[in-house]
């Protein structure tokens, strides 16, 4: 008697970073016999974008059984079942990590109105668009129109309205469970192991220019230049070159800058364990699963209110302009017992369980499960 044949298709042409700790807690929920998984390497993004649809109507196999197709935003779903047309009788669900229709670039001149074209082309061709935040979904069918009245001959109207009767907002679960809690000890600190102790500053983003690292550069340099006491780690991945606001940091802050570069992950447990304080300057954020597993393991968030973070953290955390970020963080530095007091506060009443895999990943597995129905929009 033959095997029965794998009914879930999950595909990532992304297969890294936030994209794979995503499948990675899906797949936890299911038998390895109900999925079967095509992916790329998380490398050459653009490329991913372009390519992976044609790339995979090659790879998955005619012979099959699947009724549910998971993949995000990176495929370009419309091309793949174009190629495939034995694919759209599948529950095509399709995951937006972020979106790039408000995808900050440096001049406009650079923008490639493709990858914008065909995520519309994906929800479109979807029947379940999941958003990994409000922010995410709103930023998105705000800039629909906007982004379509580029075209110039004629006008494509009435895809918002398509589109958002497909939406839902279904935060990224979480895995807390792989991350140490220190946030009971911290609570625990003394006046005096706090006057004893400089506090930590951790970075732990892209090197990208999306995530603002001159104005972490400037902050730092500010803070350096007014003579208070911290130290500061910069992490997170680097896959290309060295942001230039980088060139030099090491002789501007000297003992002060403790770590500089991408940590392997024991060692970056070990580093988010000794933080205080983790800090994002992003102009680019739709969730950011790094802020929170630095949060989770006893470090204190501050954020720009923008973005998603206002949807995350009480307004006490977020500030408005970069001179308010300095001020922040200088009084924190100068005066630790009021950090402590304002970290225990926030502690105190943050509910991590809302981000949590074991509270998020049975929704998931019950949109995958269930017939097609209405879903609740954004």
């Amino acid at each position: 008697m033959s095997c029965a044949k794998p009914h879930i298709l999950i595909i990532e042409p992304f297969y890294g970073g936030s994209h794979k700790q995503l499948i990675s807690a899906l797949i936890e929920g299911l038998s390895h016999r109900d999925y079967e998984i095509f992916s790329l390497p998380a490398k050459k993004w653009h490329w991913r974008a372009r390519t992976s649809a044609l790339h995979f109507s090659q790879l998955i196999p005619r012979d099959h059984d699947f009724r549910v197709l998971f993949a995000s935003s990176v495929l370009s779903l419309a091309e793949l079942i174009g190629l495939r047309p034995d694919l759209a009788v599948c529950r095509k669900i399709v995951y937006f990590h972020e979106n790039q229709l408000i995808y900050p670039v440096r001049e406009v001149k650079q923008r490639d109105c493709q990858y914008g074209f065909n995520e519309i082309l994906t929800c479109l061709a979807a029947d379940i668009v999941l958003f990994n935040s409000q922010f995410n979904c709103s930023s998105f069918l705000d800039n629909v129109q906007p982004f379509l009245n580029i075209q110039p001959d004629f006008k494509i109207k009435h895809m918002r309205e398509k589109i958002e009767k497909k939406c839902q907002v279904l935060y990224f679960p979480v895995n807390f469970d792989r991350f140490p809690n220190r946030r009971k000890s911290v609570m625990g600190d003394t006046d005096e192991d706090l006057d004893e102790k400089c506090i930590h500053l951790i970075w732990p983003h892209r090197w990208e220019h999306d995530k603002n690292p001159k104005l972490l550069v400037d902050t730092l340099c500010e803070l350096h230049e007014r003579q208070v006491d911290f130290k500061v780690t910069i992490c997170g991945e680097s896959y290309q070159e060295v942001p230039e606001e980088f060139d030099q940091i090491q002789e501007k802050l000297g003992s002060k800058l403790v770590n500089f570069g991408h940590l392997e992950r024991e060692e970056y447990l070990k580093t988010l364990l000794t933080g205080d304080i983790v800090i994002s300057t992003a102009d680019h954020e739709f969730f950011g699963v790094a802020m929170l597993e630095a949060t989770y393991c006893g470090c204190y968030p501050i954020a720009p209110n923008k973005l998603v973070y206002p949807e995350i953290y009480p307004k006490e955390n977020l500030y408005n302009t970069s001179n308010a970020l300095t001020k922040k963080l200088y009084n924190f530095c100068r005066m630790p017992r009021v950090f402590r007091k304002q970290r225990d506060q926030f502690f105190e009443n943050f509910n991590f369980d809302r981000f949590s895999a074991k509270e998020l990943v049975p929704k998931y597995m019950d949109i995958f499960q269930r017939n097609n129905e209405s879903n609740d929009v954004c």
